[in-house]
């Protein structure tokens, strides 16, 4: 086991090496530059220059890789140019509603996607599981911004259920209000993302359930609740654990366009502000954070599979 773990790390900080590198090419490589974008249309050469200089900005690009994975390495993911502050603190100041939203996604997502996928395994080729297909496959085509604006057109503006966007007074101290403005955009995540689980679900049912171990708790008679839920749901967990592990990952990096939709002060919306400032020291530092978030996320993953069935061993 632990052989297996500092396997898994050794391979995780190459993976952390790679993208890194290529986080800090591809932003480099867009075209802008951020100290002529803070400064506006009427600075001078000199001043775009002289803060060019000031953020390292003029120096090789091996140099500035360099000196930013060294600064990485010590904790320290750089300096906002924009926000003119560090962006670790960027980060945590954006993190509650991008982790309160991706947990309230999957957690939907889960409770739509696994009864549905396991009720179309078990009524397979009847109704049930033509309509359950069916509304699986809409979900997976349907724009994330467009069932986001049907959902605030119609309980947000019709009926005023909903708050229509932002995540409430910073400082109030009901922290139920502030889930009462995730609802809807965890709606969009959550209905969207089960489509994926419904699939897996269906399909990992379907091996189980013909498999010998639940012909013979049939035949010993076992009610069929009993049997599907205990012997063949169980088993076919493994697999949809990994849909589901990667669902909350993709959430977490993903997001930025609902948040975007509903007006979300979350990681997305920090991101997509940063790329249209060209603020590369908070782009580099999101990306690398969202990556690692995921690698570590698969790797709990792995340990998971342990818990769910004991014949895994590493």
């Amino acid at each position: 086991m632990l052989r297996y773990l500092g396997t898994r790390l050794l391979g995780m900080a190459v993976v952390m090496l790679i993208v890194a590198t290529l986080v800090f090419l591809i932003t480099r490589l867009a075209p802008g530059d951020p100290a002529a974008m803070m400064l506006g249309e009427q600075a001078s050469a000199a001043d775009v220059a002289r803060l060019s200089a000031q953020y390292g900005l003029d120096r090789p690009l091996p140099e500035q890789f360099g000196r930013w994975l060294m600064e990485v390495a010590r904790g320290n993911l750089g300096h906002s140019i924009f926000l003119q502050i560090p962006v670790g603190e960027a980060l945590l100041a954006r993190a509650e509603p991008t982790l309160l939203l991706a947990l309230l996604g999957v957690t939907l997502a889960c409770a739509i996607g696994i009864p549905c996928g396991v009720l179309s395994a078990v009524w397979h080729g009847r109704m049930v599981d033509q309509a359950v297909t069916g509304v699986a496959m809409l979900g997976a085509s349907m724009p994330s911004f467009w069932f986001g604006m049907l959902l605030m057109q119609l309980f947000a503006v019709e009926l005023g259920w909903f708050p229509v966007a932002g995540y409430g007074n910073p400082e109030a101290p009901l922290f139920f209000e502030k889930l009462r403005h995730l609802v809807l955009p965890a709606v969009v995540l959550g209905v969207l993302n089960s489509s994926l689980i419904i699939r897996f679900t269906r399909a990992s049912m379907l091996d189980v359930l013909s498999d010998d171990y639940v012909r013979t708790a049939r035949a010993k008679g076992l009610p069929e609740v009993q049997t599907i839920v205990r012997h063949a749901l169980r088993n076919a967990l493994v697999p949809v654990v990994t849909v589901i592990g990667l669902t909350a990952a993709l959430m977490i990096g993903g997001a930025a366009v609902t948040e975007t939709v509903f007006g979300l002060p979350g990681i997305g919306s920090l991101v997509v502000s940063a790329v249209l400032r060209r603020d590369y020291p908070v782009i580099q530092g999101a990306l690398l954070v969202i990556a690692a978030t995921y690698v570590l996320i698969n790797l709990g993953i792995d340990l998971l599979y342990m818990a769910i069935d004991p014949r895994i061993r590493y």
